[in-house]
């Protein structure tokens, strides 16, 4: 992976961050949206040498933010040297050419293109990899226009990263060919994942997703409860790949605990597809740890954005424990979640967390859902393990065999998964 272009003036490349701020829209959301852009721009390995604010009543359609802004953008260029742009928000393929145009030897990017390069920074597995290089291929292939460059613009640093940057450097023919390849070794990826799935649910082990916006501290959390060592840094997305490690809690029972990427707002729905496989963990799971960074004046439109991801993902119907992670930093924000859902912890120093282990095997114990089971002839003595292990709601006998409906924990399910009816 190419990086060079990164390495100017003592080591970072510095950016002009750029918004449009609609009139009577809330400032403080727009300010803190500007924020986080810094930090993504930072995490890419940037440094901040200006944001600059149009306040319009809607954004230009040929360059977003106006000709006299261009200008004023421009001479911001000339004067600081500056030789990249980044705008928080989404730009369309012609705003980019057209503002590439006006601002002369001047790269423009926009959010989407910022976050992408970053899951291509810290992407290490193979599925990862590829998913990411689809994505950039979707999103960023069409907007590849300004100053008559092509495909080869892919070549290294911020907005430019990608694990398949050399095999861009062709036509689009190719470059189709290529995402149809890698859309098909994905949903091969996808299948083995299922399967994976299928063993676990087959064991019965009760299965959590720690989910939560980014930089909440989810993979502080899962070392710290599980020795798992993933990297662990003050980064947005420092976690990309999910990791799930095994947990035994204090009755001796064994849970899984899963680590999955961070939420953003504002995040890409062509980044949502495309890690949909691993996001999927989310949904597989039988209870969420929703971790927020409780030291973050931000931590409760956080959690909005969270709640809303997960709800888009189709898991909103989950048990959840709310996390306040970092509160060795403080409470910057009164929560808004149920008080007896809520837990108050810090990963970092341990505190909380024999309160927060007590909750999860509350969680587990209580993790019983209703079921029906369709038992062939043959098969019928498996009823009997239902009568001993959970409570049986009802029994229908049939000429094929016995329909039983029955209230039973995860490891009950799991043993008898083959016959739990489809719905």
């Amino acid at each position: 992976m190419k990086t060079e272009s990164l390495i100017e003036k003592d080591g970072k490349r510095e950016v002009i961050l750029v918004a449009v701020m609609e009139k009577g829209a809330d400032k403080a959301d727009r300010e803190a949206s500007f924020d986080e852009l810094t930090r993504l721009a930072e995490t890419a390995g940037a440094e901040v040498y200006a944001r600059m604010v149009q306040e319009k009543e809607a954004p230009d359609a040929r360059t977003y933010i106006g000709s006299g802004k261009v200008r004023e953008l421009s001479e911001l260029c000339k004067n600081g040297g500056i030789t990249m742009v980044v705008f928080d928000c989404e730009l369309s393929p012609s705003q980019i050419k057209n503002l590439e145009n006006d601002l002369g030897d001047v790269q423009v990017i926009d959010r989407s293109m910022l976050i992408l390069d970053i899951f291509a920074l810290h992407a290490t597995s193979g599925e990862g990899k590829l998913q990411v290089e689809l994505a950039q291929l979707k999103y960023t292939v069409p907007r590849l226009t300004g100053h008559g460059t092509e495909l080869s613009r892919l070549g290294g640093g911020i907005g430019t990263r990608g694990p398949g940057e050399s095999k861009l450097e062709t036509d689009r023919r190719h470059v189709k060919r290529r995402m149809d390849a890698l859309e098909a070794s994905l949903a091969e990826l996808s299948k083995n994942r299922a399967v994976q799935r299928s063993s676990r649910d087959r064991s019965g082990i009760f299965k959590v997703a720690i989910a939560g916006y980014t930089n909440a501290g989810k993979s502080t959390l899962l070392n710290r409860l599980t020795d798992a060592g993933i990297l662990a840094e003050d980064k947005l997305f420092a976690t990309l790949d999910p990791t799930t490690r095994k947990f035994a809690l204090p009755d001796g029972e064994e849970i899984l605990l899963t680590d999955t990427v961070g939420f953003i707002r504002n995040l890409p729905h062509h980044l949502i597809r495309a890690f949909r496989s691993t996001l999927d963990e989310v949904c597989y799971a039988d209870a969420l740890m929703v971790v927020i960074d409780a030291s973050d004046p931000e931590s409760m439109a956080q959690l909005d954005v969270t709640r809303t991801l997960i709800g888009e993902l189709g898991a909103a119907d989950k048990p959840v424990l709310f996390v306040y992670n970092k509160c060795d930093r403080g409470i910057a924000a009164h929560p808004t979640t149920p008080a007896e859902q809520n837990i108050f912890i810090s990963a970092v120093t341990g505190d909380g967390t024999d309160e927060l282990v007590e909750r999860l095997s509350a969680l587990a114990k209580s993790g019983k859902r209703e079921y029906i089971f369709d038992f062939p002839s043959d098969k019928l003595g498996m009823i009997n393990m239902l009568y001993t292990n959970a409570t049986v709601l009802d029994v229908e006998y049939t000429a094929s065999g016995a329909s039983v409906r029955a209230i039973c924990d995860g490891k009950i399910s799991g043993q008898l998964a083959r016959f739990i009816r489809k719905e």
